[in-house]
């Protein structure tokens, strides 16, 4: 069985990490509009597409324990000019270089890892996310998006217009399944439903199933407020068509971890009202702590979450 999933850094990668190893043909489509961090700075400085997101995703293709992928997720922590940068990005960032493509650069990362599946980003262009707010302003760039929590979205687009690469098409049109997200809603998911190509693919896919797996909490800057439902209409008014299936968790964090959420005005993404038959509800919560950021998180559990697209895949309803 074919599927493709659509997505950013964080969130797809780690159902991708469920994923592998299931006798699935996993093909990753990933946002290329970060411009926070190490990907921000290599972007901003040698004018290639910003190589963190596809890199997660290539580590989680590859196996865990190779020194590869131990090697492609280094960090460096000096105070010099390399602090904050990952090893991966800056191979990313010299292949795409060295060959003029940033897709070659890619699938030659990957071949390096020996992933299991396939990574792929949206488009090779230079793009720049835009975000109207309901208080008429507008915002360039998913670093100062994720600032404003003054005001709600109203619409977001691309800064140009982007195509997507021929193999992203033909992957979504050949897939027996299309699993949107988690991630952040916007600079994450939608981000991907704007470059021209991907949508028109997924709605000429009839055959396959849309899937969209909805984040645990809503995030600073982009989904303040917004309800289970809110998170589905807007992916289904950028896709133009309904989704087959939402997928989202029941289970609420320990108040310790809902007091940190708080202070970022986050709280879980809960449904306002009743529901049909195509949302399923499960406990997918798994808190995890970062060595580098003492805060707790809220994510979602590969393999529970993974069992759960396999399961509908395989005649769920």
């Amino acid at each position: 069985m074919k599927v493709v999933a659509i997505g950013g850094g964080t969130g797809l990668s780690t159902i991708l990490k469920g994923l592998k190893n299931k006798g699935l043909q996993l093909t990753a489509v990933v946002a290329v509009t970060d411009e926070g961090g190490s990907s921000g700075k290599i972007r901003q400085e040698l004018n290639v597409p910003p190589p963190g997101d596809v890199r997660n995703n290539i580590i989680a293709l590859a196996k865990s324990e190779s020194l590869m992928s131990k090697l492609f997720s280094y960090r460096f922590t000096t105070n010099g000019t390399l602090s904050e940068h990952s090893v991966g990005n800056i191979i990313l960032a010299a292949l795409t270089m060295m060959t003029g493509s940033f897709a070659k650069a890619v699938r030659y990362a990957s071949d390096i890892l020996a992933i299991e599946g396939k990574v792929l980003p949206v488009c090779e262009e230079l793009i720049r996310l835009v975000a109207t707010y309901s208080d008429g302003s507008v915002v360039v760039g998913e670093t100062e998006i994720a600032k404003k929590i003054d005001a709600r979205i109203v619409s977001v687009h691309l800064d140009k217009k982007a195509c997507a690469l021929e193999e992203v098409i033909q992957e979504i049109s050949e897939a027996d399944a299309i699993v949107l997200g988690p991630g952040s809603l916007y600079t994450s998911v939608i981000t991907n439903l704007l470059v021209e190509g991907v949508t028109e693919a997924v709605r000429g896919n009839e055959r396959a199933r849309k899937i969209y797996i909805a984040n645990i909490m809503t995030q600073p800057g982009e989904t303040i407020g917004y309800s289970l439902e809110d998170h589905v209409l807007e992916v289904e008014r950028y896709l133009g068509i309904e989704l087959d299936h939402i997928i989202a968790n029941k289970a609420l964090p320990s108040q310790d971890v809902l007091e940190s959420y708080a202070k970022q005005r986050s709280e879980p993404v809960l449904p306002r009202g009743p529901v049909d038959k195509r949302y399923h509800f499960f406990n997918l919560l798994k808190v995890t702590y970062d060595a580098n950021d003492p805060r707790p998180k809220a994510r979602h559990d590969p393999d529970k979450t993974a069992k759960i697209v396999i399961d509908l895949l395989r005649g769920g309803s």
